[in-house]
């Protein structure tokens, strides 16, 4: 590994009273205390900083000394000149810096750590990582001239084919290639729907309580978001008519209602698709982790009831395999398919072709269906695991929604407990949580914890946690 490159750390300041060597020192150690630097990175060699700075070899050769000096750097002879290995034992700096006090705005949906209870993250320990590296080594292997041009914008066509004919085995969804549009996420997904059919001032039935950032991405294209109560049977179908009749679009997630888990009923199904087809409105539907039902077989997707061309399904690998692979799908009306292809040639610039063919050969060889049905036995396990241990050590506190699948579990707080101050303990103590209260389009809602249960292994690790819990409350 290389390190940093000079131009990754702060600039010199000519005019400066401080030196340059202590410029540069400084420079190094705040790159190494922010985390741009991580022990056992490789750092530029003196002479290599000396003919890129444009100074004094002495200069770059006193900054590294006083790093060395002081347990910063260590030289390496031929190897280089490294981050201390154990820095972060031994000095304090580096230690990750907790999140703010707040709701929202430290609220991250997509954050990039790994913490017990992080929502959105499937088993890590589970995957099958020979398995990945071996096909990618044979995808790297086969690639020729025509893999390495721009990606098609649509998908490789290939991953679209596969993704088809799963959809139509495991969700009942009858649907060709060319309906299917591969992303680089739900976002993504979202956002190619609103330039291909909404418009500024469109009004959007969204779930309430329901996914932020679908909301933060409406309003930031000046669509408005019209929250439509959640009860034990999923969207209320009826207060959305009241409340909006004339809306173009809803956005429902219909076999684990996120983030409440509730399934979506099949007369509510009925009146949704009954609603859409009388107003030509659209019926977004986010089957995120429908795959994973565990009291009974995965429900059929709402696009598989689709007779009228509303439904616009998106799919994703972030949860089936996971999150850094940026790959999801979505799945258009046969009627669409030449409009979403305008807006993709516009908007789009396509997925590594290298990533979609390696997923492709994953799912050909059989590997993705097992991964799948592993994952559920896995999950189903766990789930009962990790509820147990945290009832177990928290009865007084709090109890464990019964839901029927999902990925996370809910704990709904007694008392007058805020699930924002505590998930915001929580974060700073190194433990993941969503407050309930943050998933609210409006009102407050009951006081709740999201909390994944998918890398938790064991009872007794889901208690440790738990006990850690236990203190902030």
């Amino acid at each position: 590994m290389t390190g940093a490159k000079p131009d990754t750390l702060l600039p010199l300041d000519p005019a400066a009273a401080t030196p340059f060597y202590r410029q540069i020192y400084d420079r190094f150690r705040g790159a190494i205390a922010s985390g741009v630097l991580k022990p056992g990175d490789r750092i530029p060699s003196a002479r290599a900083l000396t003919k890129e700075l444009g100074l004094a070899r002495g200069t770059i050769e006193a900054a590294y000394s006083l790093l060395a000096a002081e347990g910063y750097i260590q030289a390496r002879g031929q190897a280089g000149t490294i981050v201390t290995p154990d820095l972060k034992a031994r000095t304090p700096v580096l230690s990750p810096i907790p999140p703010s006090d707040g709701g929202m705005a430290s609220t991250s949906f997509r954050p990039n750590s790994i913490l017990p209870f992080q929502m959105g993250l499937p088993a890590l320990d589970a995957f099958p990582r020979k398995i990945w590296a071996r096909l990618g080594a044979r995808c790297v292997r086969a690639m020729q001239p025509s893999d390495m041009v721009h990606p098609s914008v649509y998908g490789l066509p290939a991953l679209r084919a596969q993704i088809a004919a799963y959809l139509q085995v495991s969700r009942g969804i009858n649907c060709s290639p060319s309906q299917v549009f591969v992303t680089s996420g739900y976002r993504h997904s979202i956002a190619l729907i609103a330039h291909a059919l909404l418009k500024a001032g469109d009004r959007v039935w969204l779930e309430n309580p329901g996914y932020p950032p679908t909301r933060d991405l409406f309003g930031h294209m000046h669509i408005a978001s019209v929250a439509v109560p959640v009860d034990r049977d999923g969207m209320v179908i009826s207060d959305g008519i009241k409340l909006a009749p004339r809306a173009r679009a809803a956005v429902v997630t219909p076999a684990h209602q996120s983030p409440l888990c509730v399934s979506l009923s099949l007369p509510r199904r009925l009146a949704l698709l009954d609603w859409a087809g009388r107003n030509n409105a659209w019926i977004i539907e986010d089957d995120y982790d429908g795959e994973y039902r565990y009291v009974s077989r995965p429900l059929p997707a709402l696009k598989s009831l689709d007779r009228d061309g509303r439904v616009l399904y998106a799919g994703t690998f972030s949860k089936l395999l996971f999150p850094s692979i940026r790959l999801a799908y979505l799945v258009v009306p046969e009627a669409q398919i030449e409009r979403f292809e305008e807006i993709a040639d516009v908007f789009v610039g396509g997925s590594p072709e290298l990533t979609q063919a390696l997923v492709t050969a994953f799912i050909t060889e059989g590997h993705f269906a097992r991964h799948i049905q592993r994952m559920r036995r896995l999950y189903s396990e766990r789930r009962d695991l990790a509820a147990a241990g945290l009832e177990n050590v928290l009865a007084k506190h709090m109890r464990v929604d019964s839901q029927p699948g999902g990925m996370h579990l809910i704990l709904r707080l007694q008392g007058k407990q805020s699930d924002r101050e505590l998930s915001a303990r929580m974060r700073k103590e190194g433990l993941y949580a969503e407050a309930l209260t943050d998933w609210m389009l409006e009102g407050e809602g009951a006081s709740a914890l999201l909390l994944n249960f998918t890398n938790i292994n064991s009872e007794s690790t889901a208690e440790n946690l738990a006990t850690r819990i236990s203190r902030l409350i």
